[in-house]
């Protein structure tokens, strides 16, 4: 039998907040419907949070880590769930061309966590809405759940990548939670 889920590792450009073509500027972010509730509930439930976010605009020049660091900021503050909801955050700031340790489909940041914080890696649980997000699922040996939000056919992402039917997808965030908890 699988350990409950203890932590959940989050996208944020799609999953948490809206999708915006490399967010630079704080005053672009939205959360999305269903998120702040779902994220009451899984603190509610004592699972840690943590963020894995690539930012690929850095490496592109688009934008510097300091507007990221900003835009978390703001998208912590529009959670209203305290200074500090997420234990960890992971930006990977590389092109998709660049040698990378933590760009999604990297392991390592999971591997981390689970080495960190003492917890079996199918007690992690990614949730994303691309296919590099359930691919690092996949390679961590974490669970997952995809969140259809309308950016990109997450469906046939999976399938390019081998993954059919192995993660449920869900329209809202805490659908996905409630699905994810229970």
């Amino acid at each position: 039998m699988k350990p409950r889920v203890q932590a959940l590792i989050l996208d944020r450009d799609g999953t948490l907040i809206a999708h915006v073509p490399y967010l630079a500027d704080p005053a672009q972010v939205r959360i999305l419907p269903g998120v702040r509730e779902g994220l009451q509930v899984a603190i509610a439930a004592g699972v840690k949070l943590f963020l894995h976010s690539n930012q690929s605009g850095v490496g592109r020049g688009f934008f510097t880590m300091a507007e990221v660091e900003a835009c978390n900021r703001r998208m912590v503050e529009l959670l209203d769930l305290g200074a500090a909801p997420f234990a960890r955050m992971c930006v990977a700031p590389e092109r998709p061309d660049e040698p990378s340790l933590y760009r999604k489909p990297s392991p390592v940041f999971a591997r981390e966590i689970a080495a960190e914080f003492g917890f079996p890696l199918d007690a992690l649980c990614y949730i994303g809405d691309r296919g590099s997000d359930l691919a690092t699922a996949a390679r961590a040996g974490t669970r997952g759940a995809g969140m259809a939000t309308g950016g990109d056919d997450l469906a046939a992402e999976l399938a390019a990548a081998g993954l059919s039917r192995a993660y449920p997808i869900f329209d809202r965030f805490d659908a996905a939670i409630s699905a994810v908890l229970s």
